[in-house]
Order: C-alpha cells, then sequence, then structure tokens
C-alpha cells in the first residue's frame, strides 16, 4: 500500500513539472511581455552619462519629493487600510460586498478619473474643498499634501486587499481565546490579530509604497506637476521624454530599480507568506 502511494506522489509530482505545450508557448509568451520592456530600458540606456543624469538638481528634487509623498502616502493607506481591512473581513457589516467593491473600485478606474474626482471633491470649489477654505483657508489641489492624497487613493486598495486575505487566512479561535481570557477588543486587536496578520500587512504596505511610487494620472490631474513641489518621478519621466529622451530613460531606470530592490528583498521573508 505504501509502496502505491509513493508511486502516485512521484507520479503527481513529474507531472506537474511537465507543462503542456499548448500551457507553455503562451506562459513564455508572457513572461516575455512583461520582461522584455525592461530589458530594452536597460539596454537603451547611456550608461555612461547615467550619473550625470541623475546628477542634475531636477532629478534629485523628482526623487526626493517621489521618496517623501510615497512614504506619507503609505503611512496614511496603514493607518486607514488595516481598520478597513479588518471591517471587511471580521465585523458584521450589512452590504458587505458592495463596500468591497467600491475599495476596489481605484484598482479599475483610470487614475485621471480618480484625480478629477479628488479635485471635484477638495478642490477651493469643491464638496470638502470649498469648507476648508472658507473655515480655515486651507487649499489642497497643487501642494505636495495634494500628491500624498492621489496617491494614496490609487494604493489604498493593495494594502486593504493584502490584508483582508491576511485576515480571512488566519484563525479566529486565537482571538476569541484571547477574549475569553479577558482581553477587550483593542487589545486582542493588538496583541494577537496584528502579528497574526503581519506578513499581510507587510505585503500590503511594501506593494502600497510601490504603486504610490509610480503614480501620475491622479497627480498629474490633482497635484499638477511643480518643480520642486509637486513633480514627481513619473511626471518628470514624462515631460523628458519630449526633451530629452536620454534622461527619461535615466529616470525610468531609477523607478524601476527602486521598485525591483523594494519587491525582492522582501519577497521571500513577506510577500509569499502575505499573499498566498
Amino acid at each position: 500500500m505504501s509502496t502505491t502511494r509513493a508511486g502516485r506522489r512521484t507520479t503527481a509530482r513529474a507531472s506537474r513539472r511537465r507543462a503542456p505545450l499548448a500551457l507553455l508557448v503562451p506562459a513564455v509568451a508572457g513572461l516575455a511581455f512583461l520582461v522584455l520592456p525592461g530589458l530594452a530600458l536597460v539596454l537603451s540606456a547611456d550608461w555612461a552619462s547615467l550619473p550625470h543624469e541623475l546628477g542634475e538638481p531636477v532629478v534629485l528634487d523628482a526623487l526626493r519629493l517621489s521618496l517623501q509623498t510615497a512614504t506619507a502616502a503609505t503611512a496614511l493607506c496603514v493607518l486607514l487600510g488595516v481598520p478597513l481591512a479588518w471591517m471587511l473581513a471580521r465585523a458584521e457589516l450589512p452590504g458587505r460586498r458592495v463596500v468591497r467593491a467600491l475599495v476596489t473600485v481605484p484598482l479599475v478606474l483610470p487614475p485621471v478619473v480618480g484625480g478629477i474626482g479628488l479635485l471635484l471633491l477638495l478642490g477651493r470649489q469643491g464638496l470638502v474643498g470649498r469648507h476648508l477654505d472658507a473655515a480655515w483657508g486651507v487649499t489642497l489641489p497643487f501642494t505636495p499634501a495634494a500628491v500624498v492624497l492621489a496617491q494614496a487613493y490609487v494604493a489604498l486598495p493593495f494594502l486593504v486587499l493584502s490584508v483582508e486575505g491576511a485576515l480571512r487566512g488566519a484563525d479566529p479561535r486565537y482571538e476569541q481565546a484571547a477574549a475569553t481570557l479577558g482581553a477587550g477588543r483593542w487589545l486582542a486587536f493588538r496583541r494577537v490579530t496584528l502579528p497574526l496578520v503581519a506578513p499581510g500587512v507587510a505585503a500590503g504596505t511594501v506593494l502600497c509604497f510601490a504603486r504610490a511610487l509610480g503614480e501620475f494620472g491622479a497627480t498629474l490631474t490633482f497635484a499638477g506637476s511643480f518643480p520642486g513641489t509637486t513633480r514627481t518621478m513619473p511626471l518628470a519621466v514624462y515631460l523628458a521624454i519630449e526633451t530629452d529622451p536620454q534622461a527619461a530613460v535615466a529616470l525610468a531606470l531609477v523607478l524601476m530599480a527602486v521598485c525591483l530592490v523594494i519587491l525582492v528583498s522582501l519577497r521571500e521573508r513577506w510577500l509569499s507568506g502575505g499573499l498566498r
């Protein structure tokens, strides 16, 4: 009996290793479609002039602003997204499917449309912005704060979905056991739930930061492109294409390198556990 089972396991492993040709060909084509544009970018770069291009003040300002705003946007997403994910995964919420659909809208919505929505909501004549301006003189559009909000809008669903998936995969009996020992909901959330879903939170945070760093459409619409104030790296790349293509390639390489370093360095420790 054991020999038969061992033989079945060996056959199953062998069948998993041998991909059918009908699947292998499109799989390789899909991989090439994803990898070759980045390879073309690397091969097209003028590596001799790259240090000079990256040392330009405009480039350094755009890189600094992108890192600062993406970090702030990621912190905002964690602050708002973890409770939202918990509500979707654990709370008795009427219309849960509708709420989840609304959360995922920014994933499929063109970013420029999201930027228009932010402008109509928080602009000086917007639904909320007019009251902010009248009461406190706060104007958000075309400021660094607008960049942060635009990045957070498009990046938040990545964190919510990652954390919600981790919460659904976590055994709720640990939380129930903490409750029977006298822990309140907030204490159980901090001491039990968060450690259980830490890989999911880390995965969502990494994806959130990478998405915020690459945001373009909503940022351009809601924050504009002012050097040193709202011109992030993606905006600088877009503008450089028309005037200095080699500078655009250098900027694009920096963005690609930062995203690759983030994803590759944390993949094995956090992402694999948080996205399973």
